[in-house]
């Protein structure tokens, strides 16, 4: 049975009301720092064989610390990249508001896609299937995936059995770890959102 360590990025440097999706070049806070050294605390002891992150670089900046105390390199893998969402990227939520698409999408996320951008129920299958890979990889260790919020839910509602369009229902705080044991046939949510260090 495969471990993972699923671990969304700490806090960034831009305001949490602006999408900047899959935009280059930000960075994590000062906060957000401490809060990567606090996961590889918290992670210390943990069998990791692997630490696995989004390409962007407030995933990357998240797992270098683990990465360094576990004497491994941060690898990048596009199956955990953020949510693409097109044209969107960008925008605040204040200003898509109005917009109709984007609360059709916030409704019935697994068929709407984001203009330019992809469905939520296709982000969960590329997430998953590159947990499955690495599972196969690594059947029987650890595995540390640093990502984002609404990657991670997704893949926490598939693995929980429930629609992808209740991924609203799933609280993934930044800077958080949450724990799935994958074996050939059986699958157990061991932890939830647990959060070292929480925002101020």
């Amino acid at each position: 049975m495969t471990r993972f360590f699923l671990v969304r990025h700490g806090q960034k440097t831009t305001p949490d009301p602006l999408l900047v999706g899959r935009t280059p070049g930000i960075h994590l806070s000062e906060h957000g720092r401490a809060q990567a050294d606090a996961i590889a605390e918290r992670l210390g002891a943990e069998e990791i064989a692997r630490v696995v992150s989004s390409p962007l670089e407030r995933a990357r900046e998240t797992a270098e610390p683990l990465a360094r105390l576990k004497g491994l390199k941060v690898e990048t893998m596009a199956e955990f990249h953020e949510t693409d969402f097109g044209e969107w990227t960008g925008h605040t939520i204040d200003q898509l508001a109005g917009v109709s698409q984007w609360r059709r999408y916030n409704e019935f996320r697994s068929a709407t896609p984001a203009p330019g951008g992809e469905t939520m129920l296709q982000m969960q299958q590329r997430f998953v299937s590159g947990m499955l890979t690495l599972r196969g990889r690594y059947p029987s260790q650890g595995v540390a995936i640093f990502s984002h919020g609404d990657p991670l839910r997704a893949a926490i509602a598939y693995f929980a059995g429930a629609p992808v369009d209740f991924w609203h229902r799933f609280e993934i705080g930044v800077g958080s770890i949450s724990v799935v044991d994958l074996g050939d046939d059986c699958v157990k949510i061991q932890k939830l959102n647990d959060v070292p260090l929480p925002n101020p």
